[in-house]
């Protein structure tokens, strides 16, 4: 049978529909119904029941677009034939051993081939690993403790990764001193300690913050687009600073390319012409799959070499480079040539372009950023520069959401922060429709 059409979607408000009665149950079995925090929505989240291209079908049979995509990680969308088939052929043949096989190999291949400043990787589970195992790496190499990373930006689950990921107004301290405030309660004191916090695109200020603590420093992580921060790109002045100060102290920089490695063909490091230590990746790169990866020069990666002696960062992990993985995420990065970038990225600005002109005409209170294939919407007009520019006002929350809530009952999902990201199955068809229906949205609700 057919799915359902987007106009005749139910509100996610009726309390009948499948996915309220899946989440009564899910909610006697798992904490707040969910196995992750992105998953959960009040009053309760849509499950879905299957994925084709950029679309979506959820368990009361309801089509809609996906420009959230898994948080950006099904850059292919759903059901990709070509995927399915290396998937399908790699299952039969086994999905995991105590051994290596070549699918692992085959995919370190095609990711150091593309990244110059990769010359050896590791593979992991997710992005939240990836970036543990690169500050590992960072501290064994340089026998220092501390961590740097900008005010608000998103590095996963980590205890040291994670400070400051959302300070608010009333406790982020200073410009010129951002305070490094815990993200999970019960987070120990001596980890809010050995982590720096600066802001982002502010090369004077960070200077100053890093500078006072070059001789404690194992790295610098860096997001060149952060979400978090507004999805604005880093500037041009703020990277080579932070290349020069780590280059002068033997500081490793880290680039978290996990969300932005989607920009470009050389990922966002040859977008930006960014020349890390050390490079974490995950999403895309997995085809659909759970990965992570870390990689860097053959001397920083060198942590992790057991045939040099004892090993100084012993890595493991039961499923890091499952060869079900492997062969997707290697059969994803082969489709993504460098026309399929220019091709996405292309309709990324299409998108862009749109909002602004469906903003202008609602006369919304809004503005859109973003770089390549990623956008996010913001309900305020604000200069953006950096996290504390983009925190949103409790009234802007509000129509965020309102926002997010009209576009779910109209066929389209985006993230709830306002994030989107285009996939290679969409057209400029889909493109358009999406911005009308923002249109729609921003004019119906009036979010003036």
């Amino acid at each position: 049978m057919a799915p359902k059409k987007p106009d005749s979607a139910p509100s996610p408000s009726r309390l009948n529909s499948r996915s309220a009665q899946i989440f009564e149950r899910a909610r006697k079995v798992l904490p707040g119904g969910t196995s992750r925090q992105a998953t959960y929505a009040s009053p309760f989240p849509i499950y879905v029941r299957s994925g084709h291209g950029a679309r979506v079908v959820d368990v009361d049979g309801i089509e809609r677009i996906d420009f959230n995509n898994n948080y950006t990680a099904a850059i292919h969308g759903y059901g990709h034939p070509a995927i399915e088939k290396v998937v399908m052929e790699q299952v039969r043949n086994g999905t995991g051993f105590s051994f290596a096989t070549e699918k692992e190999v085959e995919l370190a291949e095609i990711l150091c081939a593309r990244v110059p400043s990769i010359e050896k990787i590791r593979f992991q589970n997710s992005g939240t690993e990836c970036v543990m195992w690169a500050i590992k790496a960072a501290r064994a190499y340089t026998g220092r403790p501390k961590v740097a990373k900008c005010e608000g930006a998103f590095h996963g689950s980590y205890d040291y990764a994670e400070v400051s990921l959302e300070p608010t107004p009333d406790n982020w301290g200073t410009e010129d001193k951002p305070a490094s405030i815990a993200y999970t309660k019960g987070t120990p004191q001596h980890m809010l300690d050995d982590v720096v916090v600066f802001p982002f695109n502010d090369v004077p200020r960070a200077k100053k913050i890093l500078e006072a603590e070059k001789g404690n420093l194992s790295c610098v992580l860096i997001d060149p687009v952060a979400n978090k921060a507004g999805m604005i790109s880093a500037t041009r002045e703020f990277l080579d600073f932070l290349r020069d100060f780590c280059t002068r102290n033997g500081v490793l920089l880290i680039c978290d390319e996990v969300l932005c490695f989607r920009l470009g063909y050389h990922g966002a490091q040859g977008e930006f012409g960014i020349d890390p230590d050390l490079t974490c990746l995950a999403k895309i790169i997995g085809g659909g799959f759970p990965i992570g990866a870390v990689g860097g020069r053959d001397e920083f990666m060198s942590v992790f070499d057991p045939t040099k002696g004892k090993t100084k960062v012993p890595q493991s992990g039961t499923y890091s480079g499952n060869p079900v993985t492997m062969a997707a995420g290697a059969e994803s990065m082969r489709l993504l040539t460098r026309p399929v970038f220019d091709r996405i990225n292309a309709l990324g600005e299409r998108a862009r372009q749109g909002l602004r002109r469906a903003i202008k005409a609602a006369g919304a209170n809004a503005q859109v950023t973003g770089h390549g294939s990623l956008f996010r919407i913001h309900t305020h007009e604000r200069t953006l520069s950096g996290y504390r520019s983009q925190y949103p006002k409790p009234d802007e929350r509000q129509r965020l959401a309102q926002l997010c809530e009209y576009l779910l009952d109209h066929g389209v999902i985006i993230a709830p922060t306002g994030m989107c990201a285009v996939t290679t199955p969409m057209t400029e068809k889909d493109i358009d429709q999406f911005v009308d229906t923002v249109g729609q949205g921003l004019t119906t609700l009036k979010l003036s």
